[in-house]
Formats: C-alpha cells, structure tokens, sequence
C-alpha cells in the first residue's frame, strides 16, 4: 500500500480518528498490524501483546480526548498502537532503537504518555493518583488504566482497586482479558445486563430508588438492605464475577475487544458515568498474525524473525569440542593464558546455564524449589518446571509474594531459588531485608538481566542491585564472570544456611578458561590475569570480556595490568583485598551498576581505612537510570567497554607513568 493509500500515515493525532467510518476504521487495524508485524521483525520487541490491543486501542482514543484525558497501559507492552495513534508514526521504525521510540510509554516522549511504565500492576494506582490530583484542581477529565488479567495477579493492583472504590471517583479500568473462556449464553445476558446498567436513565433511577427505600417509615433500613442482597443475588447468577461490583465499582462486560463499534458504544456510555467502573474486555494475544495466534507464549518478547516462516527453532545443543589436540591460546606478548575448557555450562547465555544450573540442582537434592512471578520462560526455568512440576511455584506478577513465599518454604527446610530480574526485584526490597535477611533464611535469588539491558529503555536496566542489597545484613551477593562459574555460585548458595544473590547479565557466556571453574572461597576472589603488573582491574563478572578487551588495549599501549575477578561482592574478605591493593600502584574497580553506594565506593572506604597503597578508582554508572540502546552501546555510552576502561586506566596512570614490558611477570 502507498503513503497515499495508507490511512495510518494520515492520523496525526487521535483527533484524526473521529471522523473515519467503521469501515475505514477496521481498513487502519489492519494496517497497524502489518507495521508492527513488520517493524518487530526487523528488530525485535513485543508482538503477541499488541497485537492483541489494536482495536482497544482505536476505541479508546476514539472515545476518550487524549491528552487531556489520560490512558495509563499497565507493563506498558502493549502500547505500539497507542504510539502509531499519537503523531509517532513517522518515527517508528526507529522504535527500540538507540536514539528511538520507548517500546514502552515515556512522558518525556509525548504528551500522550501520561505515566511511564514498565512493571506491572502499576497502572490502577498511577491513574487513581492522578485522577485524584486533577479533581482536586477542579479539572473534570476522564483517566483511563488499562490492564491484563495477567497484571491483575499483582497485588498492588487489588490495593489500588480497593480504593479506588473508596474514592467514588469516575476512574475507568478496562480488564484487557485474554485468556478466560466466556459461556456464550450467559455472557451474552451479561453484556446486556451490563449495558443496561450504563444508560443514565438507569442511574438515575437507581440512586433515586435508593433514597426513597432508605426513607421509607420503620422498615427502610431492612428493605434497602433486602433489596441490596436481591441485586447480589441477581449478579452472582449472570455476572461473569461480581468481585468488582463488591469493592464498589460498576462492572460492564464481557466484551469483545476485537468489535470497534461495540467497544465504542459501551466506552460512551462509561465515559458519562460518575463512579468508578471496570470494562471487562475479552481479546485474543497475537491477533492478526497466525504464528502469534498459536504460541502467543513465544511471540510475547521476540528478536528478529521471518514474518513468513515465524521464529525459528530451536537450535540443539552444540557437541562439546575436543580440546585435547589444541595448542595453547597466547596473548599478544606471547604470555600463555590457560587452557580454554570445553564449554558445557557455558554454552549460550547466562540464562541458559542458569537453566542448566538450577536443572543439575534439582536432580540432585529434592529441597531445592525454583519460584518466578510470571517470567518462567525468561528466567530459564521452562526445563525446570518439565522436569519437577511440583517444586515449580508461578505466582504471578507478584514478586512481593513470591519472596515472602520463599521466605515460608524456607523456614519448612526447603533450598528456593526466586528468580527474577533485577529491575523487578526492587519491588520486593522490603520483604528480601524484613521476610529474608532479617531472619536468616536461605533463600537464593537469581537475578537475571543485571546491569545494562538492551532495548527495553530506563525501568528495564538492572543498575540498583548492587547498592540496595550490599548494605543488608546476612547478604551474600555473588557476580560470575562464565556458565560454570555461575554453577559453581549456585551450588555453594544452595549449600549455604544464608540467604543470598546472584547477578548476572542479559548476554551470552564468554569461553570458560580455568580460573573461572577454581572452588569458591568465602569473600575472595580470582586472579584471571596475574603478571606482576602495577596495574590491577577488579571487575564485576559481567563486565568480563570488556575487561579483557581493555587490558588487551592497554598491552597495545605498553601498560600491563593484572584482572581480578570480584566473584564476591559481599562478604568480602578484607584482609584478603587489603593485601591486593597494597601490592599495586592503581587499583581500578569497574562495575556494572551504579556507583553511588556500590561495591567501588566500598572498596574505596576500605582502602582508606586500612592506609592500603594503591591509588584507588572506581568507573561504574554515576547519577542516570541507563537509556534506550543495545547494551553495546550502552557500555560505550558509559565508558565501561573496552576502549572506554582503557581510556579511564590510561588517564589515571598518567603519560608519564608507562610501564615497560621488562617489569612484567608471567
């Protein structure tokens, strides 16, 4: 289709949408989907999920006046219709992109992004918040919070719910369902039913029916209350659920999300009420697309794919190779480095060999149970589940819940293992310190996606773990650098009778060489690299190949350096670390995270405390939430790869300070 013939390169804004015909309405669902299915393809984000919401989406904007009425999507996923309606159409082939769209909403992007998001369940609070805010400015817009039944499992959802209907105010929750199976019949009399309740006549008959019951001489208490149980009665038998209807809200619904007409119909009526209400809106994840259609569960997150052919497969496991024949790898200054092993637990990402990890685990102690809140198949833990159905634990986007859970099975002698990624587990900071540390208990978090993440924008970046876990009491924080590393985490956390943190990132393992496969020792570390040089970088495991990469630059510009592993950044051993810094000229501490209150700024402390020798500095992400970019970029951005490291380490050596090979000790 032309720029010309192409109705989506027409609408500017919402505003756009009110005069279309239905006809012509459903001509431009179409054409959105054929550009998310294309532009996803090309570069990955979400699918099944928007395409899932497209005539939602159209409905809404053709009813509600955004910006001044304000719609809140709940994780935010879903909101690629909503950019493509709100003047971004021109700019989003760019989305995901360094310098692009948010693939999820951002204020400072539009005016038409109310609220950013990025975790679930947080839209019914963020709309009541606001909604409260403009009434009592006397502003009389309408907020909008859209949510899936999956976000709806979050607890603070309910908590938002619950007072909401409290509040009274006119705050509109659409229930974006795609999973429950509606009985024809009584859904179709439910729509009716639910219709009926919208008309203002209703309304007004019902509030003026209530006064006059509650006046009537002597019995007006006990017949308003008989009549309050008669309509009880009445929704239990024909509502699909009536749990809204009892925290105060009106319930309309189900309806068809895919009907633009009748979305629009029944969203007027709603738009006109002045109490809160909830539309309970069935539609199908992956519409539009036969493959998403199928296996809505593949296509929610995707990277690149055949828009013909669909995700590819699988691939199996590569065998491992025999390295009994192979000559020894040599640095550039022909150092021998050790044996690169064969590549069983790090084969992949780090994800795949936490899979093979906590897989390994759970066959050879029956304790050991693995927890996710809703992330099953992005955690790794698919295999798991297969494997011990009933030592698997989903309890939904409720990673609150999920600690605390953990916390009880502990307590009953079990070894559980929650894993989540990092952003998420700072909605749980108070139950990991109140439910988990303060009690001992021997709970092990698998925190996936630490540090940079690629694509998914600021709330997706794992930069606080570090600093909002270091300063716990009974925490033990670990950071592998490869896959058998990361095994070697795990099983010494699931041995141990304290609760502790594993952060790895969203990328694939490095080749295992020798000094990452050594036993772990409490608060210490490993040499990777160990010359003699007076040069010394102590990294985090997941900054591992750039350090590599940067002391590779530096040999290139005459300055050695020795590479230490952290392994532990808490419990350190400091008499252990003391003694390494006193035995460098520079120390260099490099970490993925944030160095406000990270393992640097605590090395640093240590340092001084001991008068240790070594000049010490510390490179990490100072004062921003990350950006939007592959996580390539956003090391570079940051400094933290390996042209950047070497650049940091040759400024604070100084120009004059080179160091000559001659010094150098193999």
């Amino acid at each position: 289709m032309s720029e010309a013939e192409s109705l989506l390169a027409q609408i500017y804004e919402p505003q756009d949408l009110k005069n279309l015909s239905f006809k012509a309405l459903n001509q431009l669902a179409a054409e959105i989907r054929e550009i998310i299915v294309s532009t996803v393809s090309k570069q990955g984000g979400h699918l099944a999920s928007n395409l899932g919401v497209v005539e939602l989406t159209i409905a809404l904007h053709r009813v509600f006046n955004s910006p001044q009425d304000k719609i809140i999507w709940d994780v935010g996923h879903q909101c690629y219709t909503h950019k493509l309606l709100t003047g971004r159409y021109e700019e989003f082939p760019s989305l995901r992109q360094a310098g692009g769209l948010a693939g999820f909403p951002k204020r400072t992007e539009s005016p038409h992004d109310a609220f950013n998001t990025g975790h679930a369940s947080t839209s019914i609070s963020a709309a009541l918040g606001i909604l409260t805010g403009e009434w009592l400015q006397g502003k009389r817009n309408r907020v909008v919070a859209v949510i899936g039944d999956g976000a709806l499992t979050g607890g603070l959802a309910y908590e938002a719910l619950s007072h909401a209907g409290q509040l009274h105010l006119p705050l509109v929750v659409i229930l974006n369902d795609n999973k429950m199976s509606i009985s024809p019949n009584v859904g179709g009399l439910s729509k009716y039913l639910s219709r009926l309740t919208m008309k203002a006549r209703y309304q007004w008959f019902r509030r003026n029916f209530d006064s006059m019951a509650k006046r009537l001489p002597l019995v007006g208490s006990a017949f308003f209350d008989m009549v309050v149980r008669l309509k009880r009665a009445v929704k239990a038998v024909f509502y699909t659920d009536n749990f809204f209807v009892d925290l105060g809200f009106e319930y309309v619904g189900p309806i068809d999300g895919h009907h633009i007409q009748q979305l629009e119909q029944v969203l007027q009526d709603v738009r006109r009420l002045d109490r809160p209400v909830v539309v309970h809106v069935i539609t199908r994840k992956g519409k539009g697309y036969q493959f998403a259609e199928k296996d809505p569960g593949s296509y929610h997150g995707v990277s690149s794919f055949s828009i013909s052919g669909g995700l590819a497969p699988e691939e199996p496991a590569a065998e491992e190779p025999d390295t009994s024949q192979q000559e020894p790898v040599l640095s550039p200054v022909t150092i021998p480095v050790i044996n690169i092993l064969p590549d069983r637990w790090g084969n992949g990402s780090f994800t795949d060999a936490f899979n093979r990890a906590i897989l390994d685990a759970g066959g050879r102690d029956t304790r050991v149970m693995a927890i996710t809140a809703a992330m099953e198949k992005g955690t790794g833990l698919s295999p798991f589940k297969a494997a011990f159905p009933t030592r698997f634990f989903d309890v939904g986007i409720a990673e609150e819940h999920a600690v605390t859970f953990a916390a009880g099975l502990a307590a009953q002698g079990m070894r559980p293992v929650v894993a989540v990624y990092s952003t998420f587990i700072q909605r749980a900071v108070d139950q990991v310190i109140h439910d988990v540390a303060m009690q001992k208990l021997p709970v092990l978090f698998a925190l996936d996606r630490a540090g940079f993440v690629s694509d998914d924008g600021e709330t997706h970046q794992g930069l606080f773990d570090i600093a909002l876990f270091r300063p716990v009491p009974n925490m033990t924080i670990l950071a592998p650098a490869g896959g058998l590393e990361l095994k070697r985490m795990l099983d010494w956390a699931l041995a141990s009778v304290e609760p502790a943190m594993i952060r790895y990132p969203k990328a694939l393992c490095p080749p295992e060489i020798h000094a990452l496969s050594l036993p772990l020792e409490r608060g210490k570390g490993v040499f990777i690299r160990e010359w003699g040089a007076s040069v010394c970088l102590a990294f985090t495991g997941s900054l591992y190949t750039e350090v590599w990469d940067a002391a590779d630059r530096l040999l290139g510009l005459n300055i050695a350096a020795d590479l230490y592993n952290l392994r532990f950044l808490k419990p350190v051993h400091e008499d252990y670390l003391a003694k390494i810094m006193n035995r460098y000229e520079l120390m260099v501490f490099i970490e993925e995270g944030i160095i406000e209150g990270g393992f640097g700024e605590y090395a640093t402390e240590l340092a001084y405390r001991r008068q240790c020798t070594a000049q010490i500095r510390v490179l990490g992400i100072r004062g921003n939430f990350g950006t939007l970019g592959k996580r390539e970029e956003l090391l570079h951005i940051s400094g933290l790869d390996g042209e950047g490291i070497a650049a940091s380490v040759r400024r604070f050596y100084g120009e004059n300070r080179i160091l000559p090979y001659s010094r150098m000790v193999p």
